[in-house]
Parts: C-alpha cells; structure tokens; sequence
C-alpha cells in the first residue's frame, strides 16, 4: 500500500468532514481503511496531522468502538508506541456515521416543525 494520501483519500476526508466528522477524524480514519496496523507517526506523517490531533483522534476513534489498539514492544527508552487497527470493516463504520446523520437530520426537522407550529 502506498504511503500518504490518495487524491482520493483526500476527497474522501473532504466529504466526511463536509458531513460533520472533525478534520482529525477523517483524515485518521481516511489513512486507516485500508491499512492492516499503523503507528500514530505513521498517521501523523502520512495524513498530515500533528501529534496532539492524532492523539485526540485515537481517542474519539476508541470510543466510538471503531478502532483497536495494540502495544508494541520498543528497544530503549522514550514514548510507547501502540499499533491501531480498524475493528469493524470501514464501510461499517460508514454506515454508523450516515445513521447518526440522519438522526441528527430527523431531530432538526421535528425542531424546525415545532418552532413552525409555535410562529405561523
């Protein structure tokens, strides 16, 4: 798998991050999907983010069950290092986000018909 982004990756992160996803997100999502395992260097080199945003990501990522974390053994000192992994295929995860669109679209339009009943 080639390093780095795609324009199609690229295009791919624009979208979800059209749809509400955080910048960060997207792009580490983006970087994951076809990957077996990678590093947070890895993803912070290749999708062009900074240590702290990938380190956010991670965590949001983690919560919403999408990724898995592993760590990985290191010589020496310094910072553990931890592979990540997708834990469900991406296209689930897609769907999840479109779902949660839509019930975000779903809320807006009882709130708008309310606020239309209230004014007209």
């Amino acid at each position: 798998m080639a390093e780095g982004f795609t324009p199609e990756d690229e295009k791919l992160a624009g979208l979800l991050i059209q749809m509400g996803v955080p910048r960060n997100v997207s792009k580490a999502l983006v970087y994951m999907r076809n990957r077996q395992e990678t590093t947070s260097v890895e993803i912070e080199k290749n999708a062009n983010l900074r240590q702290p945003e990938v380190s956010i990501a991670m965590r949001i990522l983690k919560e919403h069950g999408w990724i898995m974390k592993r760590d990985i053994k290191k010589e020496g000192k310094g910072r553990p290092v931890h592979g990540y992994r997708l834990a469900k295929p991406f296209n689930e995860i897609i769907k999840e986000l479109e779902e949660e669109q839509r019930k975000k679209i779903s809320d807006m339009q009882n709130v708008l018909g309310q606020i239309q009943e209230l004014v007209l």
